[in-house]
């Protein structure tokens, strides 16, 4: 469902309501008279669903985490915030961006719009700006033949679809002055070729059993999950254009098995 449609559909109508109820129909009941119940609901939420559509809208935007590809950084189940306004003032439903702010910067944590389907939000990490050659070989990133610093920061082990147990390694990666934790599970391969899409500007990228190199487009960005081998991000299915950025996330607000994380910040 579209939710931002369903909320702009319903902000029209009641504030139709309002404005027809304010400007004519109040004038002509008799003095002492109540409203009918069509004015006064759709009077009573329109200032209601205003507010949450203008929260919504331009400053800040829950989501839930539904997977384990931004593990450990995020968890499924979490509940997070996301800044709406960080990277530039959009319309909503539309998306389009009307006053340019920042731009998203390698390491920052994103949400957008899937490329090959809109209706769903995505959450990745930023990992190549426009013009940047990403190299991931060996289970090891670089980005303009510069390796990216990483240290080992123990083991980690997680859950995965309340089944069994998934036993990786846990890194600890820099970009930019930017750190934050990573899993890699050396068990698994270190690219699944058969997973990889045909997306555009495809001839921007290399494949093979080892892993790939990427040069991002103008107006892309490259994205990858914490999870590494546990992520169906940019090396499968692609860039993300810059008119599917939704915003940054910068917060867990509430998580209902663990309520330690409330408040966390997201790095």
């Amino acid at each position: 469902m579209n939710f931002p449609l369903v909320l702009l559909i319903l902000l029209v109508v009641t504030g139709c309501i309002w404005l027809l109820d304010s400007l004519f129909l109040k004038h002509k009941r008799a003095a002492g008279a109540t409203e009918p119940w069509w004015v006064e609901y759709p009077k009573s939420f329109f200032p209601i669903i205003l507010i949450v559509f203008c929260l919504r809208s331009f400053l800040v935007e829950p989501f839930k985490i539904p997977s384990g590809s931004m593990i450990p950084t995020l968890l499924v189940g979490d509940f997070i915030l996301v800044n709406k306004f960080t990277y530039g003032i959009r319309l909503p439903v539309i998306n389009h961006k009307i006053i340019e702010m920042n731009q998203p910067k390698r390491g920052e944590v994103m949400v957008f719009r899937y490329p090959e389907d809109p209706s769903i939000d995505y959450i990745k990490r930023v990992i190549g700006l426009p013009g940047d050659t990403v190299t991931y070989r060996n289970k090891k990133l670089s980005i303009n033949g510069v390796p990216v610093e990483r240290e080992l920061n123990g083991d980690y082990k997680y859950i995965e679809s309340g089944l069994a147990y998934v036993y990786t390694q846990r890194f600890k990666e820099l970009i930019d002055d930017k750190s934050y934790s990573i899993l890699i599970n050396q068990e698994m391969p270190h690219m699944l070729l058969s997973s990889v899409h045909y997306f555009p500007f495809r001839e921007n990228c290399a494949f093979d059993m080892k892993g790939f190199t990427c040069k991002v487009p103008e107006g892309n960005y490259f994205t990858l999950g914490d999870n590494r081998d546990g992520s169906s991000d940019s090396r499968y299915w692609g860039f993300v254009p810059e008119k599917n950025i939704v915003g940054k996330a910068f917060m867990v607000w509430w998580n209902f098995s663990d309520l330690s994380r409330i408040g966390l910040s997201i790095n």
